[in-house]
């Protein structure tokens, strides 16, 4: 073959496989289309308005480091919603043992079992928002000035003012003599709170935010008809597990390069 035509197929299946590369990792990139609720949603922790029919749950939470680890053991599932005030969020965690410590704003939330949203919302993974909960309802709320691997801070004065939040237990909490069948978190977060100068905070059609969800999850032991965090050998409390919607492929869910899309619908 002359060698010109042997260049140029090899060129050509240089851009082919680069091209399905390209395509293949576009494919990884999860995403959720968040539609337009009608009116307000009137939250009371059971989902039981209407309008939450229309929102489709993500159910797919996965190993902070992706599939090669073992499955979460814990369903964990999402749906969200948008109306010109509000971003809402409706979670439900299964979870046969509810617990929970902290019981002040800004505690370090996940030092317990917890559920934690993460938004960019101009999509320049650099500055983003952080919203832990627990199932006593208590918030650690904090924004990011960009992620810890490029020497960022945070800023724990950000409140998520004027958070609307019911958590609902289905169970008993810190009570090992039954078998609980989860919580529910019910969320309507102002976007004015989200608010930056110079920043976009508003949902605007095709400009997708980035976002991610984490699940914290502790392995505990009965003490007398409570819980206590099982521990090492060198005193240590066990590793907490991290499930999560949009695997980071390391334990770190602070990079926000590898979290999913938000797109707004109407």
């Amino acid at each position: 073959m002359p060698f010109n035509k042997q260049f140029q197929l090899y060129f050509t299946i240089f851009l082919c496989i680069g091209f399905c590369s390209l395509l293949q990792v576009q494919a990884q990139v999860k995403s959720y289309n968040v539609y337009k609720a009608k009116k307000p949603i009137q939250m009371d922790g059971k989902l039981q308005d209407r309008q939450w029919k229309k929102a489709k749950w993500i159910k797919d939470f996965e190993d902070i480091e992706g599939e090669n680890k073992p499955a979460p053991l814990l369903k964990t599932k999402v749906k969200m919603l948008w109306d010109d005030t509000y971003l809402y969020f409706a979670v439900y965690l299964q979870e046969p043992d509810l617990w929970a410590t902290l019981k002040n704003h800004d505690d370090i939330i996940f030092r317990d079992h917890d559920f934690e949203i993460f938004l960019d919302p101009n999509n320049d993974q650099e500055k983003y928002f952080e919203i832990e909960v627990n199932a006593f309802g208590q918030v650690m709320d904090l924004f990011m000035y960009k992620p810890y691997k490029k020497g960022g801070k945070y800023d724990m004065n950000w409140n998520t003012t004027g958070t609307k939040l019911v958590v609902r237990c289905l169970g008993t909490i810190n009570n090992n003599l039954d078998k609980d069948k989860g919580w529910i978190i019910e969320m309507a977060l102002p976007f004015e709170c989200l608010a930056k100068e110079g920043r976009n905070h508003l949902p605007t059609p095709n400009q997708p935010w980035r976002l991610n969800f984490s699940r914290v999850q502790w392995t505990l032991e009965k003490e007398a008809s409570g819980y206590t965090k099982k521990l090492q050998s060198n005193g240590k409390p066990i590793a907490e597990h991290n499930w999560v919607w949009s695997p980071t492929g390391v334990v770190d869910i602070h990079l926000p390069e590898k979290w999913g899309l938000l797109n707004f619908k109407n």
